[in-house]
């Protein structure tokens, strides 16, 4: 299995980063993901940490050395993430949930399965051309669900994500067979919201994919300005070609989130070995921990839910 992988994160013009982007792979699998916690809702950088963390810890579970159906741990962790956050707020007592969105992706055996929910956004292009990309869960992306619009809806009215009372609705891609140099990018709508599909779908193509997902997130940080949102991506290239080098990955940390200060993480890649068993329950074990410490064993709160709501960008 051959590709590269990149990232990158920007604060844009908020107060912190409440985007969370993650990746791990196996021989055999690589699982994506990214979270965009919902600014009109109390702790969202902890909604889009719990589910990224949730995605890598199943999948770090599951894959030996790949998934056995990739659509079924998509939208069964899907809903264990979003529980987790529920349980979360619960623990905490926290009067408001959480919330945030998310699209997570895998590719295997050569083909790509995708899942989000909310308007955190895949991109698959080829040759600098869009093929296909995922319709955000908003009156904006998907108006034939609704039997009648409100005149002026602003896009960011959403009418799911993880961390509700309800069950998150989510759409499932794939799987699509990848071609050799195909590039899939996952983002948060910091950066969608600044260019067009056609312009994202070209800045893919021409570079080398450290440097398509650099300029991409710069050019989304100075469009967006000093009110800009949160910027986050992650870019996929995928090789068929046997002679291409040996994967590459931005760094060799089973997690690289975005943290909560204005400095980029950085775009070049570092060489990273497959996961072996070894590290494979150091992650699992550090994992664990991690949500160990989100979470506090106390009788649960009723929490009043309220509408989906982002933060205006």
């Amino acid at each position: 299995m051959k590709f590269s992988v990149y990232q990158a994160s920007h604060i844009g013009g908020r107060a912190r980063n409440e985007d969370r982007v993650g990746y791990t792979y196996t021989r055999q699998a690589v699982l994506l993901v990214l979270a965009d916690g919902m600014g009109g809702h109390p702790d969202g950088d902890q909604a889009a940490d719990i589910a990224v963390r949730t995605f890598v810890q199943a999948f770090v579970g599951q894959a030996v050395p790949k998934l056995a159906d990739p659509r079924a741990f998509l939208e069964a962790t899907v809903m264990q993430a979003s529980q987790a956050i529920v349980d979360f707020a619960h623990a905490h007592h926290r009067t408001e949930h959480p919330r945030t969105t998310v699209v997570a992706a895998v590719v295997q055996d050569g083909e790509l399965t995708a899942l989000h929910s909310g308007d955190s956004r895949l991109y698959w292009a080829r040759d600098g051309r869009l093929v296909a990309r995922t319709r955000d869960h908003s009156y904006h992306d998907k108006p034939e669900l609704f039997a009648t619009r409100p005149a002026s809806v602003s896009r960011s009215v959403l009418f799911t994500c993880l961390g509700s009372d309800t069950p998150p609705l989510y759409d499932v891609l794939g799987p699509v067979a990848l071609r050799h140099g195909d590039r899939v990018l996952l983002c948060s709508d910091g950066l969608w919201a600044v260019m067009d599909d056609d312009d994202l779908a070209a800045g893919l193509y021409g570079v080398p994919l450290a440097d398509a997902v650099a300029q991409l997130s710069e050019l989304a940080v100075r469009r967006g300005g000093r009110h800009g949102d949160n910027v986050s991506l992650i870019g996929l290239e995928w090789q068929a070609d046997d002679g291409f080098p040996s994967t590459q990955v931005l760094e060799p940390a089973w997690l690289a989130h975005a943290a909560a200060a204005p400095a980029p993480l950085p775009a070049e890649g570092l060489p990273a070995a497959e996961l072996d068993d070894a590290e494979i329950e150091r992650t699992i074990a550090e994992i664990n921990d991690a949500i160990r410490r989100t979470r506090r064993q106390t009788p649960p709160a009723q929490v009043p839910t309220r509408p989906e709501r982002k933060r205006p960008s």
